[in-house]
């Protein structure tokens, strides 16, 4: 994957300037953090990201997640490898899951703690166990990058941590919109501050500390 790149990024909502404009690099292996007060245009940056870098491997981990609340667990994880597999198989897998996909699924649920949840209805976990099972089914698509709005928004703790590491291991590259200031300077190489749609900081994380993040809040 060579560099991705912004240039004169404008977003406008209801006749309103939302993003922009910004110019902004990213680097294959880079982990990036967006960091900014709820409203800054931290989502919709992504979604601008999401559509340019879509072609070329990009996965989205929405804020609000895109699970179907009546399927399953394993079926919403299973959604993220759909391109890899023929209609005919993807229709059988619906009714009947082939071994391989279910031992490949489960492996990723076990360390999240929620293998015991493979079969239940995504409508009835927690917002906490349904914002693991999206970043399942993140992983299980694969892919060269990856743009996660809020990923461990409704975790905390030792499974904040084990997700973004799972995801990290998953994607070498990805741009996560992310409110602990804390576990963004540990968990990425580079923070991205948004103001009001402008990027207003952009430094690598070894030269931050919290309290330089905390005034952009």
């Amino acid at each position: 994957m060579t560099a991705l790149v912004l240039t004169d990024v404008v977003a406008d909502y209801g006749g309103a300037r939302v993003i922009g404009p910004l110019d902004l690099t990213l680097v294959p292996g880079e982990r990036v953090a967006l960091v900014g007060r709820s409203g800054a245009g931290k989502s919709t940056l992504l979604g601008v990201m999401q559509q340019r870098w879509r072609l070329l491997g990009a996965a989205l981990m929405p804020q609000q997640l895109g699970l179907v609340p009546s399927l399953s667990v394993f079926h919403n994880v299973y959604m993220g490898g759909l391109a890899r597999h023929p209609t005919w198989y993807n229709l059988v897998s619906l009714a009947r899951p082939f071994r391989r996909d279910i031992d490949a699924i489960t492996a990723l649920l076990e360390p999240f703690g929620i293998a015991d949840k493979c079969w239940t209805a995504v409508g009835e976990l927690s917002g906490g166990q349904s914002q693991r099972v999206a970043a399942a089914r993140a992983i299980h698509q694969r892919g060269d990058l990856l743009l996660a709005d809020e990923p461990i928004s409704a975790l905390d703790g030792p499974l904040a941590e084990r997700v973004l590491s799972a995801l990290g291991e998953a994607y070498p590259t990805a741009v996560l919109a992310m409110h602990d200031v804390d576990l963004a300077l540990r968990f990425t190489d580079r923070i991205v501050g948004i103001t009001e749609g402008r990027i207003s900081l952009d430094e690598p994380s070894h030269r931050l500390n919290a309290q330089d993040l905390l005034v952009l809040y």
